[in-house]
């Protein structure tokens, strides 16, 4: 696949470049642009992504953060059987437990919430630094929700992190998280209190929480494009260049 002509490998953090040294320089060089690529377009371009990153595990498949980050591509692809084997590698590799939560996450994607309750109830999780704590009960609600216990998914995510006043990284999407499961639980005052703490939190728009806020006040927001189309005579109401994809579920991993 093609390297923009900007990136030059150097990039990648400096734990990464260390491992990548034990390969050939050359051979390090080009694994290391794939992985550049990976982390580049992850977000916007999962697709493209996953396909960098099949190249650096075709070029160094026995460096733990080529692993890690096919794992992570596939996992944003919704390959979750395939990430969960890569994740599983990266583990083997470095004897981290960074990667359970999201190891756990896959066995939901794959249908066995069961299997992701276990893993949040297993020795690893008191292993985990505060952001994986609270990651992994961030999964174990999830799981919770997926086998319908709603009232378990909301006391799951009651926790000291979520009491707290102070912002952390994940406090933005914890209380996102609880507000949801509130909403879903038909507790609707509650979960807009919530969905307001999670947009104080929200400095870098990680959640969709002031679109939820806004939908609960009862606000709607006008397509001006739509709006225009409609006034054309011919075809009121319908906007040019419409399509009827369905928006991917960004709640549920």
């Amino acid at each position: 696949m093609p390297i923009p002509e900007d990136v030059t490998g150097d990039e990648i953090d400096k734990d990464v470049r260390q491992e990548l040294q034990s390969l050939p320089k050359t051979l390090a060089e080009d694994v290391a642009k794939n992985l550049v690529m990976v982390a580049r377009l992850i977000d916007e371009d999962p697709e493209g992504a996953y396909g960098y990153s099949k190249v650096a595990l075709r070029l160094a498949s026995r460096v733990a953060a080529v692993r890690e980050a096919a794992g992570f591509a596939a996992y944003a692809t919704q390959k979750y059987s395939e990430a969960l084997a890569e994740f599983r590698a990266a583990r083997r590799m470095t004897g981290t437990v960074e990667l359970w939560p999201v190891m756990a996450d896959c066995e939901r994607g794959l249908g066995r919430p069961e299997k992701a309750l276990d893993m949040a109830g297993a020795p690893e999780v008191h292993k985990l630094d505060k952001a994986g704590q609270v990651e992994m009960r961030l999964v174990a609600a999830g799981a919770r929700r997926d086998m319908g216990q709603l009232d378990a998914a909301i006391v799951t995510l009651q926790s000291p992190e979520l009491a707290s006043n102070s912002v952390q990284p994940w406090t933005a999407r914890l209380r996102y998280a609880y507000a949801d499961a509130l909403l879903a639980a038909g507790r609707e005052r509650e979960a807009r209190e919530w969905f307001a703490k999670a947009v104080e939190a929200d400095r870098d728009g990680s959640t969709d929480a002031s679109d939820r806020l806004a939908e609960l006040d009862g606000v709607e927001f006008v397509d001006a494009l739509a709006e225009d189309a409609s006034d054309e005579p011919g075809e009121p109401g319908e906007a040019a260049g419409s399509t009827d994809a369905s928006p991917e579920d960004g709640d549920k991993h």
